[in-house]
């Protein structure tokens, strides 16, 4: 379930994310999120990029609730949190999951 994934560079982030740097690593689709101030980095190149989607993604057929004890990693993002689940994120949004 793969959308496009928008090219957002965070600029003046001096930080090199890779493994063993001391944040927080998730596997998204065919990369790894880094967990950042709230932020989701992926490492592009020389820089690192803020990890969203440029499309709305709906999580088809999610009846699965995610919460605080639904046993999946929450990860703040942004104005509210992603819950890791098979690979990629999800977020609440209009009574649907959104894949992040």
């Amino acid at each position: 379930m793969s959308t496009t994934t928008e090219h957002r560079p965070h600029t003046d982030h001096a930080h090199q994310h890779a493994p063993g740097c001391g944040h927080v690593a998730i596997p998204h689709e065919d990369h790894v999120d880094y967990v950042h101030d709230s932020h989701l980095h992926r490492v592009h190149g020389d820089h690192a990029d803020e990890c969203t989607k440029s499309t709305h993604a709906i999580h088809e057929g999610h009846d699965h609730q995610h919460g605080p004890d639904c046993g999946h990693v929450a990860v703040p993002h942004g104005d509210h949190v992603d819950y890791v689940h098979d690979g990629h994120r999800h977020s609440a949004h209009d009574g649907h999951w959104d894949d992040h």
